[in-house]
């Protein structure tokens, strides 16, 4: 049976930390089976129940979350002008959660967050080579040109080798779906300038096997299916 000191219990199934778990065993906020419990080294059994000032207290397992991020959130844990994509999230989910894959403030779409680290590094490793599948709006109809460029793989300025061969969907003269299986710095405004167009939008819809779910409106979100976590391997 998994056995887990209380303070440790109390600062992973609460937003408190350690040291603040501690205060909160001495001051009797804390009960263990419906007793309230002031030694912090005490060992928990899986079984037992644990309450914070009377709210339950249960360990969460690893976290998988999709979220539709809108215009104008960055892609990050902190930031000190902008909103962050943690902060569309309650509080209560955001701890230890990490972005597997980030987007640039001005891109919107599907963004994914997780608290196994093994499972996001095969999203972002370039060995895995996980696919990504933007929507892009451009400023000019794209032409087949640029098309058998962008499948064959372009080079990038100031790259070294060119990137690897893209898949391209055509769904309006200036809208198309890009499939890519790379990461690098604004990838994709990047490759359409080497063709000669421009982004206007970027909107991403899939990695891996997952897809963004199209209920999720802006800022929206939800915990990833069993299935979606099994589609990234």
């Amino acid at each position: 049976m998994t056995m887990t000191r209380l303070d440790q219990f109390i600062s992973l199934s609460t937003p408190l930390s350690r040291k603040e778990a501690r205060r909160a065993i001495h001051a009797s906020r804390v009960q263990v089976d419906g007793e309230a419990c002031k030694k912090t080294h005490i060992k928990i059994p899986e079984t037992a129940s644990v309450t914070l000032d009377g709210q339950p207290c249960t360990i969460l397992g690893p976290q998988y979350l999709m979220l539709n991020k809108p215009v104008g959130v960055v892609s990050a844990t902190r930031d000190s002008e902008h909103p962050t994509a943690l902060d569309l999230l309650p509080q209560e989910l955001t701890r230890d959660l990490h972005i597997a894959g980030r987007l640039d403030i001005d891109t919107t779409g599907l963004l994914l967050f997780t608290t196994d680290g093994q499972w996001s590094h095969r999203i972002t490793s370039p060995r895995v080579e996980c696919q990504k599948t933007y929507r892009v709006t451009l400023s000019e109809p794209i032409e087949q040109p640029a098309i058998s460029a962008l499948e064959s793989g372009v080079e990038l300025r100031n790259e070294s080798k060119p990137i690897r061969p893209a898949g391209i969907t055509v769904l309006e003269p200036k809208v198309i779906e890009l499939t890519i299986s790379e990461g690098r710095y604004h990838q994709v405004k990047r490759m359409l300038a080497a063709v000669g167009n421009h982004v206007e939008a970027l909107h991403r819809i899939r990695i891996g096997q997952i897809t963004l779910d199209p209920t999720l409106g802006p800022g929206e979100y939800r915990p990833l299916t069993q299935a979606e976590i099994d589609g990234v391997s």
